[in-house]
């Protein structure tokens, strides 16, 4: 067992239960809630929240590791009062999203580190709220490489994951195999390969892709849930046969599962927020509800059920 940083304090990882390793409370853009904050109805997103996650509670999850990083509009305060009022553990993220400000395109990534391990070690914002894992971006090749800015990103996560031992999980586009790229720096800059996910990576079908980063040793995150209404998404029966082919294949040990879900996005118009909602109208319960019956229809048993959602972020924040 450990302790790990969660909004509300020290976590030991044996309270962490069912856990959604890659999920949101509230998106919206650096800055955007203290500037701006007529702009949303923040009472109401809280209120929402707490609503979600008390039904999630309900139904078996225990931990939501909440990936919003400062360009995503991270609010500290509002994520510790919905884990609160929702008995739900929630752990929060430094480290940045592909919106990375301009201030640090060019910064030495060393200079970038210390922030994160600033608040790691001492919190966020000044509120001494810690974060617990480290989360990094990258969407496109440019060049057949990271863009630069990606790239002093994660080799500055990568040098305050090696000083705290923090976690890195990250976002990637699977279908052109950023996930590569991402794992490229991690080795260059001696990170722990076991210390790594490498997130929405069921963003693909190709197993040769998802094979090969699991040989290196990271962990899967399979966690986009339902998935987007774009023609060249996969749908959720595709996602989760993903799932399986990992676990025929021998990698039930490297896989987590997660929605990638968020109770608001404030952008796009009113109605493409309504037609999300339809999209997945289970929220954070859309895998317990839908992909884990499947699983078990497609073979799988309940030892490898709960490996996946209980024992495996379990052992992914401790290291074991």
């Amino acid at each position: 067992m450990a302790t790990i940083n969660s909004i509300l304090g020290d976590l030991d990882t044996s309270e962490l239960g069912f856990t959604l390793t890659h999920e949101h409370i509230w998106q919206s853009a650096a800055g955007i809630n203290t500037a701006y904050p007529e702009f949303f109805d923040k009472e109401a997103v809280v209120d929402r929240a707490v609503a979600l996650l008390n039904e999630a509670r309900e139904g078996g999850v225990r931990t939501v590791v909440d990936v919003t990083t400062l360009d995503l509009g991270r609010d500290i305060l509002l994520a510790k009062d919905v884990s609160e009022r929702s008995g739900v553990h929630v752990i929060a993220a430094t480290g940045f999203w592909i919106d990375i400000p301009r201030i640090f395109w060019g910064a030495d990534p060393d200079e970038v580190a210390n922030l994160f391990v600033r608040e790691i070690e001492e919190g966020i914002d000044g509120t001494g709220i810690k974060a617990g894992i480290i989360k990094v971006a990258s969407n496109d090749r440019v060049d057949d490489g990271l863009t630069p800015a990606a790239e002093v990103v994660l080799r500055a996560a990568s040098r305050a994951s090696k000083q705290t031992s923090v976690r890195i999980t990250t976002h990637t586009q699977a279908p052109v195999r950023t996930g590569d790229l991402q794992v490229a720096v991690f080795e260059s800059e001696g990170v722990d390969l076991s210390t790594v996910c490498i997130g929405h990576s069921n963003g693909t079908t190709d197993l040769e892709y998802l094979t090969g980063l699991a040989k290196k040793g990271v962990w899967l995150g399979l966690d986009i849930y339902p998935g987007g209404p774009a023609p060249q998404s996969l749908d959720w029966e595709q996602r989760t046969i993903v799932a399986k082919r990992l676990v025929d294949a021998g990698y039930a040990n490297q896989i987590m599962l997660s929605h990638d879900w968020c109770v608001i996005k404030p952008w796009g118009s009113r109605e493409s927020q309504e037609q999300v909602q339809r999209r997945n109208p289970d929220g954070y319960l859309f895998i317990t509800r839908e992909v884990l019956p499947r699983l078990r229809e497609l073979g799988c048993s309940q030892e490898s059920l709960d490996r996946i959602m209980v024992d495996n972020p379990k052992r992914f924040f401790e290291g074991s």
